[in-house]
């Protein structure tokens, strides 16, 4: 009988072929271990490939980042086993999540910065609200893919061998067609009009002295914008799934079809949750995740662990990700409405490289370990937490709205 188990046998497939033999904890733990070295280079990826899209063009960065993920992928696509090859294994596995990690630490920050550059005054809330409907459904297509490998074309033990390389071989071939098509965009207006600048702010551009000293408030307010929504969407979109068969106890097929329906509607929440903010604003907007994560968390969390209902779980697998819309649908865009063009790309991706290295690749890994450590709910507690940092945030900063660098330039 073939299950409907998706990301969660994709893990346990992964680990099998890297880490030795062991409890199911254990090997969870190595393979959250391995997913957090990732996060340790995002800064310094976010640092150099967000420096280059503020001197050189967004264009000449998004191709440079999307070219390493590519090869990252790759490399852990033809890497041997374990039991080929030993500790070598892992160690490249490593080396190859780096170089991951590197380029996603550019990536998010120049990406988000094009689109919102790009995206039309009045209406960049719903374009940009885009960005994190590409980010979901990256992980649902790689859901599907293990399903139709499962299920059409692989058997249990081809899968277990070798098939688990395929979307990585997968991956790393349509990263080079994204390199293709990136060859071919146009470069922003704002970037252009920075090209026109005088001389010190030509030399001011991607200059991290420049954003620690100049715009240190707004670095700030965006490290406080990131911190709740960067764990509440790894503890949401990840973790759920994992807690529903650890702690809740459905089966992986129910736990798996559970969160993957939730996600699909998720996807669309957030350009409506970006239209939302282009009507009323950014900060109302924020506010839903900063008051929902601070107070929901827990209860949401306790009722979710204790439920036998499959429907009642997926209502909370949906409510807890209609909260987290509040921050994920605009944030890459209120950062970029910020900071002024030379220095844009840096500001938006360094901060939250920086959050995400030290808190979001944690997350799940922090999560496992609360429940191995006897107090899980401890962990809901800590998701909660970091939602009532960025709560002040909020509170604390301008609304971006009437108020966008990016419109302020371009009125120049």
């Amino acid at each position: 009988m073939v299950r409907l188990s998706g990301v969660l046998d994709f893990l346990d497939l992964f680990q099998q072929g890297f880490f030795p033999g062991g409890n199911q904890t254990a090997q969870l733990l190595n393979a959250a271990a391995v997913a957090a070295i990732g996060y340790v280079v995002r800064p310094l990826g976010s640092w150099a490939i967000g420096a280059l899209a503020d001197r050189r063009g967004r264009r000449v960065a998004l191709s440079v980042s999307v070219a390493m993920m590519s090869v990252g992928s790759l490399i852990i696509a033809l890497t041997p086993t374990y039991a080929s090859i030993g500790v070598a294994a892992p160690a490249v596995l490593v080396c190859a999540r780096l170089l991951q990690g590197f380029s996603m630490g550019g990536e998010a920050g120049t990406s988000a910065t094009y689109l919102s550059e790009m995206a039309p005054t009045g209406r960049r809330g719903f374009f940009v609200g885009f960005v994190q409907v590409t980010v979901v459904m990256g992980q649902l297509v790689a859901l599907a893919l293990m399903l139709v490998l499962q299920r059409f074309v692989l058997t249990p033990t081809q899968l277990e061998q070798w098939g688990w390389r395929i979307p990585f071989a997968i991956g790393g071939a349509l990263a080079v067609f994204a390199l293709y098509l990136r060859r071919g965009i146009a470069e922003t207006d704002a970037f252009e009009r920075e090209g026109g600048a005088g001389l010190r702010k030509q030399t001011e551009r991607g200059s991290l002295l420049v954003l620690l000293i100049q715009h240190r408030r707004q670095t700030l307010w965006t490290i406080g914008i990131s911190i709740g929504g960067t764990v509440a969407f790894y503890t949401f979109t990840i973790y759920l799934q994992k807690f529903m068969v650890n702690t809740t106890g459905f089966s992986r097929d129910t736990a798996t079809l559970i969160a993957t329906v939730a996600l699909v509607i998720y996807m669309g929440f957030q350009p409506l949750f970006g239209l939302l903010s282009d009507l009323i604003g950014r900060r109302p907007v924020m506010m839903i995740f900063g008051v929902g994560g601070t107070f929901l968390t827990v209860p949401l969390m306790h009722a979710l662990g204790a439920t036998h209902s499959a429907l009642t779980a997926f209502a909370l697998n949906l409510a807890a990700l209609g909260i987290l819309s509040g921050f994920s649908s605009i944030h890459w865009l209120v950062k970029s409405e910020l900071f002024p063009a030379r220095v844009r790309a840096l500001g938006v991706g360094l901060p939250f490289a920086i959050v995400s290295s030290v808190m979001g690749g944690t997350t799940e890994y922090l999560a496992l370990r609360f429940k191995h450590a006897g107090h899980e709910s401890w962990f809901f507690y800590y998701v909660s937490a970091c939602a009532a940092v960025s709560l002040l945030t909020y509170v604390l900063m301008p609304e971006t709205r009437h108020r966008s660098v990016i419109d302020e330039e371009a009125r120049q």
